[in-house]
């Protein structure tokens, strides 16, 4: 059989392709639960805490990682302009479209610095990185993963650099994915297939024959920007023909107060924080059995005053949350 070769006249590695591959089922999960808690068939809130927050993250991370492999792959012995060109403009115009829809769909969370658009500047950015050692890359990988937890301020508040990412306060959106500190991942994988490359790990990987049951995950692989863009209307189209036939239930009391509050509370501060707060207010209402007073509108003085505590108690403790959380 040929070996089948990429643009840069390296073997193709089909192992790359089904990295990837995996990646795009992980997100397809990520973002079919996301849009089970859109449609409410899922507790709102859901995926943006716990354990979906870090799957979240990790698929971000290990897609990241990779564009810093492709890259060292495709240019290390030679950069070829051309391909690299294309492909650029083919994920600039990709964001571009995303960034559109989104403004127009949920002008609220409008995805205005999402993973193409990290993707799109990190490939540019990390042409730099190139020649440099190993060594020198992760360090600088290092302290751009640090940056954000020492280097915020509020110089980068107006909406013309949040994709920075050193804003005092992270800004809504959808899919948030700035510079600092997402460009590490790129960083981490250029300086990994340096190291890869040196000791003979790609050419090994280069005689590795996978069974067929990958042969879906390697074409998913190597079209990715094409998976990317289509899967998640397929999914949003495919629960809103389910919606028409088994819609979700009317949401429940306390759905319908955390909704309230979220609306009320990212007005002023970011969805992180009050995701934390709304849930630590509904849940000390509902612990003093003050809850169903406050829905109705009907709780006298008492009641009042001490709403107000557990409104300042979880204020507290939502900043304190979310300190610590960038303190990790």
């Amino acid at each position: 059989m040929p070996v089948q070769r990429s643009t840069s006249g390296r073997p193709r590695l089909d192992v790359i392709d089904l990295s990837r591959g995996v990646a795009l089922v992980a997100m397809a999960i990520y973002h079919f639960a996301w849009d089970l808690e859109f449609f409410g068939y899922a507790p709102p809130g859901m995926t943006a805490e716990g354990g979906w927050k870090l799957f979240a993250r990790c698929i971000a991370s290990s897609f990241l990682f990779l564009v810093g492999v492709s890259l060292w792959l495709a240019h290390a012995r030679g950069m070829r302009w051309r391909p690299f060109l294309k492909r650029l403009a083919m994920v600039a115009a990709a964001a571009a479209a995303i960034s559109l829809a989104t403004w127009l769909a949920v002008p609220g969370g409008f995805i205005f610095f999402g993973i193409l658009h990290q993707i799109a500047l990190a490939s540019l950015l990390g042409l730099a990185f190139l020649r440099l050692p190993a060594w020198a890359t992760l360090i600088v990988a290092v302290l751009v993963a640090a940056a954000p937890h020492f280097l915020r301020s509020d110089f980068f508040d107006h909406p013309a650099l949040w994709w920075v990412g050193l804003s005092s306060a992270n800004p809504r959106s959808n899919d948030y994915v700035p510079l600092f500190p997402w460009f590490s991942a790129v960083l981490t994988g250029i300086a990994a297939a340096r190291i890869a490359d040196k000791a003979g790990l790609f050419a090994r990987l280069g005689d590795v024959s996978l069974s067929g049951w990958s042969r879906p995950l390697r074409f998913a692989g190597r079209h990715s920007l094409a998976v990317y863009l289509i899967h998640q209307p397929v999914l949003i189209g495919a629960l809103w023909l389910f919606a028409q036939v088994a819609p979700a239930g009317e949401a429940q009391r306390e759905t319908q107060f955390t909704r309230a509050c979220a609306v009320q509370c990212e007005a002023t501060h970011d969805a992180a924080f009050c995701g934390h707060y709304c849930l630590c207010v509904l849940g000390d209402l509902s612990a003093e059995g003050l809850f169903d007073e406050v829905y109705a509108g009907t709780q006298g003085p008492q009641a009042t005053a001490r709403l107000h505590e557990i409104v300042s108690a979880c204020t507290f403790e939502a900043e304190t949350s979310g300190a610590q959380e960038e303190g990790q």
